[in-house]
């Protein structure tokens, strides 16, 4: 849910399916469900996604559990401003604002959680954290300067990132030994997981960024002053 004046540009993979499959969902629920209802269930579902994680090393069936738990966060978390939209009771300030204050939760919910599994070092899952809150707070930039709401990254938006979350619980769940050794090293694939995701965001950001500024340099020229 974002200001009207605000142009949602979302690119990830899955945004076409979801532009079809979110309005019919939305336009089935019963009155009774409120997009607050909604983003509650987003929220609950990510803090129970992070429990899990952080319970896998004594049960590991929990990562199993993490799979509907990321389908509910989906409902939770999509549905809710297209709920509003469909209903035509959008709140674009409160929305926007309650959105994201969520957001930012579940994700430190999440990495929080990981960061507390076996699988994964709490170093690596804070650095995730604060990469995207990083790539969040470019996000709320360019929703202020230039005026349009992009939330994905190099076609990867939250339901990738959730699916992709899925498969690496399922993976790790059926392996005996979620680890790899290089050179004399003891390497767990979340570890690996988290650096190649990290290497990702910054990546992605760094260039969000130059582009941003590319542009921003062409309509708001530097004045110089002329003798």
């Amino acid at each position: 849910m974002t200001d009207p004046t605000h142009k949602r540009e979302p690119k990830y993979l899955l945004q076409r399916a979801e532009q079809f499959i979110l309005p019919r969902l939305a336009s089935r629920l019963p009155a009774w469900v409120t997009p607050d209802h909604l983003t509650s269930l987003g929220l609950l579902s990510c803090f129970l996604i992070g429990l899990c994680y952080a319970l896998s090393g004594q049960y590991k069936w929990l990562l199993l559990l993490t799979v509907p738990l990321w389908l509910l966060n989906w409902l939770g978390d999509s549905l809710d401003g297209t709920l509003a939209r469909i209903r035509r009771i959008q709140r674009p300030f409160y929305g926007y604002y309650l959105d994201h204050m969520v957001d930012m939760l579940s994700a430190a919910a999440v990495c929080i959680g990981i960061g507390l599994s076996p699988y994964v070092s709490m170093g690596p899952a804070i650095t995730l954290l604060l990469l995207y809150y990083l790539l969040s707070i470019n996000v709320f930039l360019e929703t202020l300067v230039l005026k349009k709401f992009q939330y994905g990254y190099g076609f990867i938006g939250p339901t990738e990132v959730r699916i992709l979350l899925s498969g690496l619980a399922i993976f790790i769940y059926f392996r005996s030994e979620p680890t790899i050794h290089l050179l004399d090293f003891k390497i767990g694939i979340g570890d690996i997981a988290a650096a190649s995701a990290a290497l990702f965001m910054i990546i992605s950001l760094v260039y969000r960024i130059i582009s941003n500024l590319d542009y921003l340099g062409k309509i708001d020229p530097p004045n110089v002053v002329k003798h």
